[in-house]
C-alpha cells in the first residue's frame, strides 16, 4: 500500500475536535489528507486538533456548524469548497449518547438525538454528494454504533438513531452509485486514554468475545481503510466491536 494513500486529498470530518473523531482527522491527515474539522462547541479542541494537524505537512482548518441545523451544514460546506474546491472523503462522526428509560423520554430527547445522530448525517451527506457526483468521486463514512445493530432498552433513542444511519447508508450506497461509495464503521466499547470505565462499558467487555475495550485507533484505521483502499466495498456496515455483535 502506498505510504500517503489520501494523498492531496480532501477530508471532513464531522465532530472531530475530541475523542473518535480527532483520532480520525489525525489518521487521515498521516495518510495525505488535507482534513477540515467540523466543530460545535469544542471550538478549543478543535483549533488544537488543526494545529496537530498542519505539523504533519497537509492543509488543515476548523468549520463551525451544528450539524442538526441544515442551513449551517451548507455554509460550513460552502466554506469548506471555497477554500478546497473539492471533497473526496466525507466523515460523519459527530453525535450524541446518553441514557433515558423508554418511559421518560421527551420529545425533546427524541429530537436532539435523531436532530444530531440522524438529520446531521443525512444533511452533510447531502451537500458531499453534491461535491463528489460533480467530480465523479468520492468516499462516504457514517460512524453508527453497536447500538444500531443490537437493541439497547436503555437506549432506545440512541439506537433508533444508529440503526437509521445503517440504513442511511445502504440507501446512498445505491443512490449515489457508482461514483461514490458509501459505508458505515459500528463502533462497541471503545476508550481513550484516561477515560473511566463506566458499568455499562464493564459489562459489555464482559460480554465481548476479545474481553476488551477498543482504542480510537481500531475505528479510524477501518475508516481510512474504506476511505483509501475499498475499492470494490459500498453499502457495507464494519463492526469494530472485539466480536461483540457476532449472533
Amino acid at each position: 500500500m502506498p505510504a500517503k494513500p489520501l494523498h492531496d486529498q480532501v477530508a471532513l470530518v464531522t465532530g472531530a475536535g475530541r475523542r473518535i473523531g480527532r483520532v480520525i482527522a489525525l489518521t487521515l491527515a498521516r495518510a495525505g489528507a488535507h482534513v477540515v474539522v467540523n466543530y460545535n462547541r469544542s471550538r478549543a479542541e478543535a483549533q488544537a486538533t488543526v494545529r496537530e494537524i498542519a505539523a504533519l505537512g497537509v492543509q488543515a482548518g476548523a468549520l463551525h456548524a451544528d450539524v442538526s441545523r441544515p442551513r449551517q451544514v451548507e455554509a460550513m460546506f460552502r466554506n469548506l469548497e471555497k477554500r478546497f474546491g473539492r471533497l473526496d472523503v466525507l466523515v460523519n462522526n459527530a453525535a450524541v449518547f446518553f441514557p433515558r428509560a423508554w418511559n421518560k423520554l421527551t420529545e425533546e430527547d427524541w429530537d436532539h438525538i435523531l436532530g444530531i445522530n440522524l438529520k446531521g448525517a443525512f444533511f452533510c451527506c447531502q451537500a458531499a454528494a453534491r461535491l463528489m457526483m460533480r467530480q465523479r468521486s468520492g468516499a462516504i463514512i457514517n460512524i453508527s454504533s453497536l447500538g444500531g445493530l443490537q437493541a439497547w432498552p436503555g437506549y432506545v433513542h440512541y439506537c433508533s438513531s444508529k440503526a437509521a444511519v445503517i440504513m442511511l447508508t445502504r440507501c446512498l450506497a445505491k443512490a449515489l452509485a457508482p461514483h461514490v461509495r458509501v459505508n458505515s464503521v459500528a463502533p462497541g466499547a471503545i476508550l481513550l486514554p484516561g477515560e473511566q470505565r463506566s458499568a455499562m462499558i464493564k459489562n459489555v467487555i464482559r460480554s465481548t468475545p476479545l474481553e476488551k475495550a477498543g482504542r480510537a485507533q481500531d475505528v479510524a484505521d477501518m475508516v481510512l481503510f474504506l476511505a483509501a483502499h475499498a475499492e470494490f466495498i459500498t453499502g457495507q456496515v464494519f463492526a469494530v466491536d472485539g466480536g461483540k455483535s457476532i449472533p
